[in-house]
């Protein structure tokens, strides 16, 4: 029966899923743990709606959003250009 679902094909699936549950697993820790809107224990839920754009910004702004913005969108540079700039 194990052998049926360890096959050699099987294995670029579970790497698949993996990688998927745990972009999903981070981004909820993410969302739970740093969001300025996501309240948790009853003081914090207690207090409202709160003024924060500075706490806001700082979760809006992070580093990798800040790292891609001032760069091209291409997933391989060297490939765009060779293809694309004639010679």
């Amino acid at each position: 029966m194990a052998n049926r679902w360890l096959r050699l094909e099987v294995y670029p699936l579970f790497a698949a899923v993996g990688v998927a549950v745990g972009i999903c697993g981070f981004q909820l820790v993410r969302n739970i743990c740093f969001n300025p809107e996501v309240r948790v224990s009853k003081e914090n839920r207690a207090a409202g709606v709160l003024e924060n754009f500075s706490e806001g910004e700082k979760y809006a702004e992070h580093f990798l959003r800040k790292y891609v913005r001032n760069r091209a969108p291409e997933i391989m540079p060297s490939v765009n250009s060779f293809f694309t700039e004639p010679k």
